[in-house]
């Protein structure tokens, strides 16, 4: 019951001041927007940054840790794709999208601070090397797939497809923070010296990233309502929380993952669908109301779910 009280309630205390003034009028739209505009566009690809010119790129990058997450990750893909699609009939780039709500969990807005209050910052290193594929990989499937989808039948080449969908993912701030991080990375590690003014900056950045994100988050949850097909919300919610977090679970203590990388590698599968899966529902149109939803749902769960796995893990 503890963890509950001090690990996970005062993330999503945070989350739900953001929902509470917003709902009471006293946050507007226009400010929600602003805020989430300067976290996800500048704090949090900073706080990226940061981090990947920090990891060290050596040891955390290791296929014990990094195979069963994003194994686990693809099952939820293909778990909502197909129920969607096979057993609840919706359209191809509805299901794509289903499946990406599944496939996304928010690794960084809620993975980073829970993991950091559950096991202390020493135990993040596991995160940031998930993380530093999370998007890159992740959204590059996800509009690879969905750009074929909506070509099928168009008269596209796979050439054309294929670099609509590499500009796109090259263009999102997220992957744009963790690809300058590894290059400053691989830069110091050639003998590249910044001055400390430099990261004193974004260091002060980096640490408003977080707050102001999960904050902001709060605001945004408060616009999506729980509308929508309820068995596809409750499949993306399974799959998202249940499947993706086990599938993790048993392959690295199949594997023999280490005590910190199962910790990691668990706790940022247990996350929920994060905002960026309904962005990227309805950049394409696809699946909306159902993405929103999940979304929201998911991470009220997730507050349950999550105290699950805490007592679960080592």
């Amino acid at each position: 019951m503890s963890a509950l009280f001090e690990i996970i309630l005062p993330v999503f205390l945070i989350v739900g001041f953001g929902y509470l003034v917003t709902w009471r009028g006293w946050f507007s739209a226009a400010a929600v927007d602003g805020l989430m505009g300067f976290a996800q566009n500048f704090a949090v690809p900073t706080l990226l940054f940061v981090s990947m010119a920090r990891l060290d790129l050596g040891t955390e990058f290791r296929a014990g840790l990094l195979i069963p997450f994003y194994l686990g990750a693809f099952a939820a893909y293909g778990l909502g794709w197909a129920g969607a699609r096979l057993v609840l009939k919706r359209s191809a780039v509805d299901s794509v999208a289903i499946g990406f709500v599944c496939l996304f969990s928010n690794s960084l807005l809620l993975g980073i601070p829970i993991t950091e209050r559950a096991y202390g910052p020493d135990a993040l290193a596991g995160n940031w090397a998930i993380i530093a594929l999370h998007s890159p990989l992740l959204y590059t499937f996800g509009i690879t797939v969905m750009e074929f989808t909506r070509a099928r039948g168009s008269g596209l080449s796979v050439g054309r497809v294929a670099l609509r969908a590499l500009t796109g993912v090259l263009r999102t701030s997220l992957v744009i923070g963790i690809l300058s991080g590894l290059s400053v990375n691989l830069m110091m590690q050639a003998g590249l010296v910044l001055p400390q003014g430099f990261w004193d900056a974004v260091d002060m950045i980096a640490r408003a990233a977080l707050p102001a994100a999960l904050f902001g988050l709060g605001g945004v949850l408060y616009r999506y309502r729980p509308e929508g097909d309820m068995t596809a919300i409750a499949l993306c919610c399974t799959a998202s929380l249940i499947l993706h977090p086990a599938i993790v679970f048993a392959t690295a203590h199949l594997g023999g993952l280490d005590r910190d990388g199962m910790r990691s590698a668990v706790m940022t599968a247990a996350m929920a669908p994060g905002v960026n899966a309904y962005l990227f529902a309805n950049i394409y149109g696809a699946a909306r109301r159902v993405a929103a939803s999940a979304v929201l749902i998911a991470t009220a769960l997730s507050t349950l779910t999550i105290w699950m796995w805490l007592s679960l893990l080592p």
